[in-house]
């Protein structure tokens, strides 16, 4: 798949210890608040038969290689006699759910992934003893599993992600999109990317002895990612305490507890209710161990909970809206008999030959073809992730952030708007006031903004606006202002779009603060009455 390319932006990572409990449920209420309802999308005709004798070596390039998808294309339209294969978008009617790994570098992240597509039967033994061939080749024995997700030459050399890796695996409920994001602090614009697609996340932990402790303390990417995490809108994480079997844990269940311990806090701090949303299990990701199968009693006693196939399966997400205004922002683009655009929809639905508009520069475009992981579809729902194919718009007239919209009700397009700030760590000595410049990360956009005007200063304990004029604020105020872009962007307003209302603000390389679009200029309403 197409993976989502940032320029990395480097620089210390520290955060402070969480946000507070009240601005995380003030979210988590307007979420289920405006969480739209929905009916499974299901098509009129059935499936055609799957071709179980595709080469398993080609699927898996197909899943991971940038490179490789129009050539896969042009295979589909070769078995077909020239015509592409048509195929239903539901392919059992299963439902779809899009995962994120995050977590501190070097956690396993990328192992994992890759053992979830052996395990999974997306990649064939001959290809794992390459990867093994290849990795014992650069001394790196270790890192063969990394190899099915990291498929660029730098991050296989480095043994870092870099780009947010794409895949696709199924369990006997769900088809699950893998969104494997890197853990550098140097790379988190990226994970940002690719938690924002997400549904739900896995929060990967290393359990040796040194390591959890760098990824937890303070600057250490366990805590941003989880944080983060919680502001683009992944409401259920998993937590997976992984490399249970190196020699300095070996499958200890003091050394599990330890960590259930210290993270069951910040999970709190950071707006998660640990027992609604949020599951701790132990496994090995290098072996495999506790991922499809339970583990046997003989290597773990102590464990009697699922395995990850199983916590996967089990998760419930909130349903969506199929009868919505269509909304999916664009996370990239090429050129593929036509232009190709790539993104996951948050809202509505997308048929072949819809007449939608791209926003903000008001395109009108025709859906020539739609694609769900490999299979061109007729139609698709919300929750997928897809390739479109339009008419009427060159790829260079396309922005990443732009967003393929229904003709009926648009997406609004704005140069400002007025939002909530949660300020979580300002860069030393700084204030935060009129003026106050940072990178803005909402849904695909990434843009510089500016800070024009603070409204007012809400009392933490109250809720309510203070009534004293506020110049400027420091850590953990939460403020009402007015922030401003260069470029026209496309927003809607957090209790109409949780999806395309949360936002981060970041310099430096450091997150500064995270907020929510309480209100449009076109939409008229006062701000003190947006204000909740």
């Amino acid at each position: 798949m197409e993976e989502v390319r940032e320029q990395p932006n480097s620089g210390p990572g520290n955060l402070v210890d969480g946000e507070p409990d009240d601005w995380s449920k003030e979210v988590d209420a307007l979420e289920e608040d405006h969480q739209p309802s929905s009916a499974d999308p299901s098509m009129d005709t059935p499936p055609p038969p799957q071709d179980n004798n595709v080469d398993i070596q080609s699927s898996l390039q197909t899943l991971t290689l940038q490179d490789s998808e129009p050539k896969v294309q042009d295979m589909e339209m070769s078995a077909a006699g020239g015509q592409e294969v048509m195929q239903d978008p539901e392919l059992t009617k299963k439902r779809h759910l899009n995962v994120v790994f995050i977590g501190h570098v070097d956690a396993g992240k990328s192992t994992t992934g890759g053992q979830i597509l052996f395990l999974s039967g997306m990649v064939d033994d001959r290809t794992i003893q390459k990867y093994e061939k290849e990795a014992k080749d650069k001394s790196r024995e270790s890192w063969y599993m990394a190899y099915i997700m990291d498929t660029n030459e730098e991050e296989r050399i480095k043994g870092k992600t870099v780009e947010v890796g794409r895949a696709h695996f199924e369990t006997e409920t769900t088809r699950f999109t893998i969104l494997d994001a890197p853990g550098h602090k140097s790379y988190v614009p990226n994970m940002i990317s690719g938690a924002s697609q997400a549904d739900i996340g896995v929060l990967v932990i290393s359990a040796r002895k040194g390591e959890f402790e760098t990824g937890y303390e303070r600057g250490g990417q366990t805590r941003e990612h989880v944080q983060l995490a919680k502001t683009l809108g992944v409401s259920k994480l998993l937590v997976v305490v992984n490399k249970m079997d190196d020699p300095t844990v070996n499958w200890s269940k003091e050394r599990y507890s330890e960590i259930e311990s210290k993270m069951t806090p910040f999970l709190k701090s950071s707006g998660y209710n640990v027992k609604k949303d949020c599951q701790f299990l132990p496994l090995s990701g290098l072996l495999g161990s506790n991922m499809k199968t339970r583990i046997s009693s003989d290597v773990c006693n102590w464990w009697k909970g699922p395995c990850l196939f199983e916590a996967l399966d089990s998760i419930e997400v909130p349903l969506r809206d199929p009868k919505g205004p269509l909304r999916i922002p664009i996370i990239d683009k090429f050129k593929d008999m036509g232009t190709v655009i790539m993104g996951k929809i948050e809202s509505g639905s997308i048929c072949e030959g819809d007449n939608l508009l791209i926003m903000p520069n008001k395109a009108q475009v025709k859906v020539l073809a739609i694609f769900c992981d490999e299979n061109r579809v007729r139609s698709a729902g919300p929750g997928e992730n897809v390739r479109v194919r339009l008419s009427g718009i060159e790829e260079e007239d396309i922005l990443a952030g732009f967003v393929l919209s229904s003709v009926a009700k648009p997406i609004s397009a704005v140069f400002e708007f007025d939002a909530q700030l949660q300020i979580l760590e300002l860069l030393d000595n700084a204030i935060f006031t009129a003026g106050y410049k940072a990178i803005l990360h909402i849904h695909s956009v990434v843009e510089e903004c500016e800070i024009v005007e603070l409204l007012q200063q809400i009392d933490p304990k109250t809720r309510k606006p203070m009534k004293k004029k506020v110049l400027f604020v420091k850590n953990g105020a939460i403020i009402v202002c007015r922030i401003q872009v260069n470029n026209m962007i496309c927003v809607e307003k957090f209790s109409d779009f949780p999806q395309l209302g949360r936002f981060t603000l970041r310099s430096e390389g450091k997150t500064i603060a995270v907020g929510k679009v309480i209100d449009l200029p076109s939409s008229g309403s006062s701000t003190s009455s947006a204000v909740v």
